[in-house]
């Protein structure tokens, strides 16, 4: 990493470390991300992410990749497969640096029992209610009865606990520290307690599981981390962390170091609350275009760039803070308009017809693909006298300083074709317009601002209505209506009813038929597009990634 490279306050800690006589000096950097496989990565575990990845990344070092499965209860292969596919999206990799928590389970085993050999961990039989009431507060010290049971005694009882002797709650393994320290992490933690349930990796072979302060700190240690990066309500379990690595024997000493977790409004990112919305129908599942899980942003039109320019946007910092949904959007608005192609549709469709184009004539004109990117080049599009334009793109009474179509109106340029003149329009029994009437003007082919010809109506999209294709658009806002929905009593009824629009009898240009999922365009005047996996052929389904303008307050 550059010297002269600006840097946050991890990679000047990890600089320093690696640095001349730092604490790692002519060691590589190596880092871990260990998410939990219980549910699905948001985009708060992005920035844990990127920062785990990223640090690495920067120095030249390596990261691995550990599922944190010390808690079987709710673990799945689902989600490790789903971890893997979301993190492999966003660009980064381990490459074999794979590892799960319970590989360690035999090693943690016998570590624990050198604490107890050194007198360092006993075995306590207080019920988890007499655990709470002998916690003590800030000025009475926690106590156990058990504290001073006989090595070997403790020793029996663990190997016991292990080969399933006891029932749950009878017994936990509990490290011999400080009953009066003024950190209660420090007040003779539990290192173990007895579960019998079954591991999705280790089955039934298990009946004892450490707890997660027991088992990361090793974890990190057997597998040579530098720097276990995590989030900040880790810090006052560093001295915890720091504890364990001092008093077993591992072949090294990472350095933790915490930061402040990310938080976004509008939304919830506990997996406990994302999967009641999944368990009780209120999405239609983890990658709901909704939800803030990565499957659910990449299924809505995000891009890996986006969320990455955005961790990078909001840096890394000590003291939490909340970050406006706006900014995530503009961090996708602004990748897309630099590399999204552009395409024509309509979502509410009129007719317009060209009343003085000749009946059976097709012809192709050419638009731009992305005025953004000199690369991109053009492409033809068929034009007849048959055309679907947007339904609010016409007034009969037009309000003041409307510019587009009504009769009468001033010439509005079709994109990339002609300009029009609205000549009136037609009506069913009912007075519902079903028809734009109007003439065009045969010279003025191409439509386009820098002919010189000055035009005092707007430029419109527009569909060929004889060689276009049907299409269902699915319009998001946020999912809860309320900023802050955790701070609710019950954060569902802070959920947005009008969260999800969905267009039907959309029209679109003919190139959208077969366009693949997530492969996103900006539809002129509309806002970004993706297409959706329930797109099925000749009827293409596409969800709106994020609008034109700009919402974001700067």
């Amino acid at each position: 990493m550059a010297e002269t490279e600006s840097r946050n306050f991890i990679e000047a800690f990890v600089a320093e470390d690696i640095g001349p006589g730092g604490r790692f000096e002519g060691k590589q950097v190596h880092t871990r991300f260990p998410p939990e496989p219980n549910g699905y990565l948001h985009i708060g575990h992005c920035k844990a992410l990127c920062i785990d990845f990223g640090t690495a990344e920067k120095f030249g070092g390596i990261c691995n990749l550990r599922m944190d499965d010390t808690n079987p209860a709710k673990e799945d292969t689902e989600y490790v497969d789903a971890i893997k596919e979301d993190i492999h999206w966003l660009g980064f990799d381990w490459d074999d640096r794979f590892f799960y928590g319970s590989d360690y389970f035999e090693k943690t085993y016998e570590l624990a029992l050198g604490l107890i050999k050194k007198g360092l961990a006993y075995v306590c039989e207080l019920t988890p209610e007499q655990f709470r009431e002998y916690r003590g507060d800030v000025n009475t010290p926690a106590r156990s009865p058990w504290r001073d049971r006989p090595v070997e005694e403790s020793l029996d009882l663990f190997e016991r606990m292990k080969n399933g002797e006891f029932p749950e709650g009878k017994y936990t393994l509990r490290a011999k520290i400080d009953l009066a320290s003024g950190n209660f992490n420090m007040r003779d933690p539990v290192l173990y307690r007895i579960r019998y349930i079954e591991h999705h990796r280790q089955g039934t072979k298990w009946c004892i599981f450490p707890m997660y302060d027991f088992a990361h700190p090793i974890q990190d240690a057997l597998e040579g981390i530098t720097h276990s990066l995590c989030s900040l309500e880790y810090e006052d379990h560093r001295p915890l962390y720091d504890w364990v690595i001092n008093n077993v024997d591992v072949p090294s000493k990472p350095r933790q170091i915490e930061f402040a977790r990310l938080g976004i409004t509008n939304t919830v990112m506990s997996k406990r609350k994302l999967r009641r919305l999944v368990e009780e129908g209120y999405v239609s599942g983890w990658d709901d275009p909704r939800m803030p899980t990565l499957c659910g942003l990449r299924r809505r039109g995000y891009t890996p760039a986006s969320i990455r320019a955005f961790t990078d946007k909001i840096g890394v910092a000590k003291v939490p803070s909340t970050v406006e949904y706006a900014f995530l959007e503009s961090c996708l608005r602004e990748d897309l308009n630099a590399h999204a192609p552009r395409r024509m549709a309509v979502l509410r469709p009129v007719r317009l017809t060209v009343t003085n184009y000749p009946e059976g004539r097709i012809e192709e004109v050419e638009v731009e693909n992305n005025p953004n990117d000199p690369d991109a080049g053009t492409r033809k599009v068929s034009f007849s006298r048959n055309l679907w334009v947007e339904r609010e793109d016409f007034m009969e009474v037009p309000e003041p300083k409307y510019k587009r179509l009504y009769p009468g109106g001033p010439e509005c340029r079709l994109k990339g074709a002609y300009l029009i003149t609205c000549t009136g329009c037609v009506k069913d029994d009912e007075g519902n317009i079903t028809e734009i009437l109007c003439t065009y003007d045969p010279a003025s082919r191409g439509g386009d601002p820098a002919d010189g010809r000055k035009v005092k109506g707007a430029t419109l999209h527009w569909v060929d209505a004889d060689d276009c294709v049907d299409a269902e658009a699915r319009l998001y806002s946020n999912l809860f209506s309320d900023p802050e929905p955790d701070a609710a009593e019950d954060y569902i009824t802070c959920l947005n009813p009008d969260s999800l629009e969905v267009v039907t009898g959309c029209k679109a240009e003919r190139s959208l038929a077969d366009a693949k999922p997530t492969e996103s365009f900006q539809f002129l005047r509309l806002g970004y597009f993706a297409a959706d996996k329930d797109s099925t052929p000749g009827h293409p389904v596409f969800n709106r990634s994020v609008a034109l303008k700009d919402s974001f307050r700067k």
